[in-house]
């Protein structure tokens, strides 16, 4: 019973310790701002997208729309199993389209081959097929980029609020934001990948995914991989990019089976060598690799450490130690997410998608035992709707 407390107790204050600081450091990350007479770079923006029929030439036609030189950037769509109304569609805009058909698709396998046959850009740039850029996100990248950043994540924001399980979704994306990326910039570590509105100098990413295979969360590799040689990645929180957050109970589990199995199939791999990043003063890498990988999901954090609070002080006489050090993490705990937490977002909704939060740690800590196979399966997650569909084709 004693190791079991040391256990619990052990973990939660490292989670809690690394929230908080994170958290406060979160709050002095730079913002960059675009000059004038800055010279432009030439940049692709790469929009892989499997049966994305809904979403995917709306996405097109907006990202063509940036306050940027047109002669300066083109939009590139791999398209994997597309209908042949959806691929006419995009052959009247101004966009480059690859076909592929991989029997296995993985965004790693579709970036290499766009990749493969473009030169002479010097950013590029990775969506998801259901972002939207704001106007000037290229020119707040291309900002950074002068300045001689190589790896660059952009804010995703959230771009729907249809329901509580996207409110949610957008909340943690804030969440991540503010801790992962702005956190990990302002303590001068890499910020976290996120797998879409992300930037890299062109060449360093073309060599960088030739020696990938990734399944699931390639950018968690490709955040390690570019740490490896050097290379941190800068949070831009004034660059924005919208993102659709999943408002089905199921899209929701899939996709969080899917970014859990590959947080512990990327600590596993690369476990060793996180450990000789600390053993050489990398804590980026260090941080990377394990630090934040061993982490579990923050809905199961957050439910697990209020049930321990209640629970321990129900039996505070069993204990070998003070029950009231669950309170004081619990404590600290709030004060990290209330830092990450703009204070316009407590309102009536944030309220009305807290009721989902029990339901949200039930879906994700019964996942913890489904992860089997889910880094070696390609697990698709659907978006748009009939309506955006109907948007796509006016």
């Amino acid at each position: 019973m004693i190791l079991l407390e040391i256990l619990f107790l052990t973990y939660f204050t490292y989670v809690v310790l690394y929230t908080l600081i994170f958290s406060l450091a979160g709050l002095f990350n730079p913002s960059y701002a675009p000059k004038g007479n800055t010279s432009k770079a030439r940049i692709v923006i790469l929009i892989p997208a499997y049966k994305e029929d809904n979403v995917i030439a709306l996405t097109a036609k907006k990202a063509l729309k940036q306050h940027y030189p047109d002669t300066h950037y083109e939009v590139v769509v791999i398209a994997d199993s597309l209908s042949r109304e959806t691929l006419d569609h995009l052959s009247m805009l101004s966009v480059k389209v690859f076909e592929v058909n991989f029997e296995k698709p993985t965004k790693v396998k579709a970036l290499n081959y766009a990749l493969e046959y473009l030169d002479h850009f010097d950013i590029a740039v990775i969506l998801d097929a259901d972002n939207e850029m704001t106007p000037s996100f290229l020119d707040r990248i291309n900002q950074v980029f002068q300045k001689g950043a190589k790896s660059i994540q952009g804010q995703r924001s959230a771009k729907n609020k249809d329901s509580n399980l996207a409110v949610l979704d957008g909340i943690s994306e804030i969440f991540n934001n503010h801790i992962y990326r702005a956190g990990s910039t302002g303590l001068g570590l890499s910020s976290s990948l996120s797998g879409s509105g992300m930037a890299f100098d062109f060449q360093i990413l073309k060599n960088t995914l030739k020696e990938m295979d990734s399944v699931g969360g390639f950018d968690r590799e490709l955040e390690i991989r570019l740490l490896q040689q050097g290379i941190k990645s800068v949070y831009i929180k004034n660059a924005v990019v919208l993102d659709e957050k999943t408002s089905g109970r199921q899209n929701f589990a899939n996709q969080r089976r899917r970014w859990i199995a590959s947080q512990y199939f990327y600590l596993k791999k690369y476990f060793g060598v996180g450990m000789k990043g600390l053993l050489r003063g990398n804590i980026s890498l260090f941080n990377s690799a394990i630090l934040r990988n061993l982490q579990m999901p923050r809905v199961i954090n957050l439910g697990l450490l209020g049930m321990i609070t209640l629970v321990v002080y129900w039996l505070q006489l069993w204990l070998s130690y003070d029950y009231r050090i669950w309170w004081i993490l619990s404590g600290l705990m709030g004060i990290a997410l209330v830092i990450a937490i703009p204070f316009k977002l407590y309102n009536l909704r944030f309220l009305k998608a807290l009721v989902s939060l029990p339901g949200a740690f039930l879906v994700m800590l019964s996942l913890m035992f489904r992860l089997k196979g889910a880094n070696k399966e390609f697990i698709h997650t659907a978006h748009g709707n009939e309506k955006t569909s109907e948007v796509n084709k006016s």
